[in-house]
């Protein structure tokens, strides 16, 4: 068994409901049926839309973990001409199992993207600026309240790109896109050649700081 090096504070995290580590969590015994309990909820809670739901192959190397989860009721079985679809039993999964049986829903024409790794903003400062600060987390905290999470990502690698290892300068991109627009047409691949543009009043007290 290898081990485990632990939790990091800059990882997503999926919420699990309060109910299934209260109670189910001390009744599953078969850890068949709490891989594919867990998977389900990690799976289904990173998806986007209204309806959302696994079709019955994903669950390939737990398929009888599957069948004692909806024996229990911990998840929902919906089997259509398109295929066998399984749901969280939650309040959304019960209304989209009802639409989905009800003809409402195609469940063919959805397609959910694989769970993709996003770096968040704190992650990002720990791995392009430094160490993190209780007053620097609860400024990354406010901006991400304030700026879209696509834009974290780019505005570290300018600060980078510029020798601006300094969160001011990251958020001193920020404001200029959130103030005058920012185009989503640039080519991301050539982020050195764009952080050229980034020497102006506005930035240049934070390039090549100590």
């Amino acid at each position: 068994m290898s081990k485990f090096n632990g939790f990091t504070s800059s990882e997503t995290f999926t919420p699990i409901p309060d109910s299934f580590v209260r109670q189910l969590l001390n009744e599953i015994e078969d850890a068949d049926e709490l891989k594919a309990s867990l998977y389900a909820i990690w799976r289904i809670e990173h998806q986007e839309g209204a309806v959302r739901f696994l079709k019955r192959d994903a669950f390939a190397e737990s398929a009888t973990g599957v069948d004692k989860a909806v024996s229990r009721g911990t998840l929902l079985r919906v089997q259509t001409e398109a295929g066998e679809f399984i749901l969280l039993n939650n309040p959304r999964g019960r209304a989209s199992a009802e639409a989905i049986q009800g003809g409402q829903v195609d469940p063919a024409s959805i397609h959910h993207l694989s769970p993709v790794e996003h770096p968040n903003i704190f992650q990002l400062y720990e791995e392009n600026i430094g160490a993190l600060t209780p007053l620097i987390a609860d400024m990354l905290r406010e901006a991400e309240k304030e700026y879209p999470d696509v834009w974290f990502k780019e505005a570290f690698e300018i600060a980078v790109a510029k020798n601006a290892r300094h969160w001011k300068f990251v958020e001193a991109v920020l404001k200029r896109w959130k103030d005058k627009g920012k185009d989503e047409r640039k080519d991301q691949q050539d982020l050195v050649k764009d952080a050229k543009r980034y020497t102006d009043s506005d930035f240049s007290e934070f390039i090549n700081q100590d």
